[in-house]
Formats: C-alpha cells, structure tokens, sequence
C-alpha cells in the first residue's frame, strides 16, 4: 500500500472514530514531514506496554492525534505488522511536572480491529476508562497545596507569588471565576487569578462571592502558613488546609 493510501486510511478512520466517541472529540493528522511534532507526540504517549513496543522497533512516522475539548488527547498509530487494524494509545498531559505522575499507572494503549464504529466502543469501555481515571490522579496531584472544591464550595488559596488559585467542581463557578478575571490551565484545570493590582484582586474576590451564594455555592478562602489575606476579602471565610501525602511518579 502506498504511503498516499496509508495516510488516507489513518485520517478516515480516526475521523470516524473521533465521531463515535463519548463527549466531543476532533482528529488531526501528523503526516512525516511534521517530524518536530511527532517528535514531541512520541515522548508523550503515555504507555509502558503495547504501544512502547511497538514504537521501540518502528519509529514514529504519522499518526491521528484525537482531542477532547478538556485537554484530552489520544493518538491512533499503524500497526506495522501483517494485521489489520492500528494502535492507540493516551496522551500524557505536557504542562504537569512530574511529580504529579509518580505513583499513577500508565493507561496502556490497546490495538483496534480494522472498523472504527467496533473499535469506538473498545476505546469507551477500556483505553478511555483507564485514561480518565489517570487524568483525573495526575491532575489533582499536580494541585500540591490547593485543597479540591467541592459542587457547594469553592475553595480560594492563595498562593506565595500572590496570586489566587482554584480548582471548581462544575462549569457554573467556573463561569463566574472567569468573568471576574480568573484564567484556566488547561492542562491541570486550576483556575489563576494573579495579584500584580492587589485593589483589583480584592474587588473580584468581593463580586465572586455573592454571584456564587446565588448559585448556592459557598466560598472559602484558604491561608497558607505566614500569609495573611488583604482585609478588603475578609468576608470570605477561611478554610484550614487539609493534611496532604506526598506522591510519586513513574511513566
């Protein structure tokens, strides 16, 4: 099969693929000429098993890159053997340190027959399932001292640069965090609001909390040790932290 034809094959079925999953997800080829972003891609793929093998004897040449609109990202790959069908596997997220994947298993990729409307269901049930779980450990390792919110509570701490950080439990505080100047990682999902205009910190700390109250969310804001908060944001109440256990990495 030509190389034209073997292209075409990856992009269709991942396409169709992209279509079948859960939630909303888009596909884009890497064809060989992207060689900086295969290369990258290759680095990332987040597998110790099937996948790894596979790319130990045949260097990364294309590949469909599949992506959620939560950040999430899968990569389909040939076979490169006699059998029909490609590989899949995750993609580990690039803005984390990697402190946040110690301790976290890999969720291994797994190979996909020659139909991608069977193969979408394989994905749901197993690669997707594991990979989620994964994501989720990752990314609330990688919150270090911000203590999760809860979907009645969303939990401010400040941070040592003076900025103010969060991780929402729902899209309706994420919302309200937004409009009053907080700015998503996409990566770890915490929300950033920075301190350089302290006046115009305190002021969206002051909005945020009765725009949530309507929305019966509560607010708390956390002090970490030595820190005191400006006095124009004492209306939102403390919180204590919580104990934390150190994680460890492997991938």
């Amino acid at each position: 099969m030509h190389d034209h034809d073997t292209s075409e094959r990856l992009a269709s079925y991942a396409d169709v693929l992209a279509g079948e999953l859960p939630d909303t997800w888009t596909s884009s080829h890497l064809p060989a000429d992207a060689k900086d972003d295969l290369a990258e891609l290759a680095d990332r793929i987040w597998d110790l098993d099937l996948v790894a093998a596979s790319l130990a004897e045949h260097p990364l040449q294309q590949a469909a890159v599949l992506s959620r609109q939560d950040g999430a990202q899968l990569v389909l790959l040939d076979r490169n053997d006699e059998r029909d069908g490609f590989i899949i596997a995750a993609v580990a997220p690039h803005a984390l340190p990697d402190e946040a994947f110690r301790g976290v298993p890999e969720p291994n990729g797994i190979a996909l027959a020659d139909d991608p409307f069977l193969s979408a269901e394989q994905v749901a049930g197993d690669l997707l399932a594991r990979y989620d779980a994964a994501l989720a450990q990752v990314r609330h390792n990688a919150l270090g001292g911000i203590q999760p919110s809860q979907p009645d509570r969303v939990v401010l701490t400040w941070q040592p640069d003076g900025s103010i950080a969060t991780a929402p439990a729902d899209d309706r505080a994420s919302a309200v965090l937004v409009a009053h100047g907080f700015v998503q990682d996409p990566q770890s999902g915490i929300y950033r609001l920075d301190g350089d205009d302290t006046q115009a910190q305190a002021r969206a700390l002051c909005e945020i909390g009765p725009r949530l109250d309507a929305l019966g969310i509560g607010t708390a804001l956390q002090h970490p040790a030595g820190r005191t908060a400006p006095t124009t944001a004492a209306s939102v109440p403390p919180v204590p932290a919580g104990p934390r256990t150190p994680t460890t990495r492997s991938r």
